[in-house]
């Protein structure tokens, strides 16, 4: 199952420790990556945060990957569902 998440800092939150978490973000999302569980990682122009794509197996995967992120306790968090449109091809 596939997830759009929109992610954006809390700024009312900025802290030493927001910045940590922040700087923490591209090894956690690397490591995502390698294992298949993140397709995607883009920045949104203009915003504090980002745009992945999550590939998971369970509903009880992807909350914990979003909790062990490294913002998570700084950011808001946008999720949308993703459904292929078309029959799948191997």
């Amino acid at each position: 199952m596939k997830f759009l998440v929109l992610w954006q800092m809390e700024l009312s939150l900025l802290s030493p420790e927001m910045a940590r978490a922040v700087g923490g973000m591209p090894a956690y999302g690397e490591k995502l990556e390698q294992a298949g569980k993140v397709l995607a990682r883009y920045h949104v122009v203009g915003s504090h945060g980002g745009a992945w794509i999550y590939d998971v197996d369970s509903h009880e995967e992807f909350e914990r990957l979003l909790a062990t992120a490294p913002v998570f306790n700084f950011a808001r968090y946008t999720v949308h569902p993703l459904a292929d449109m078309g029959p799948a091809s191997d």
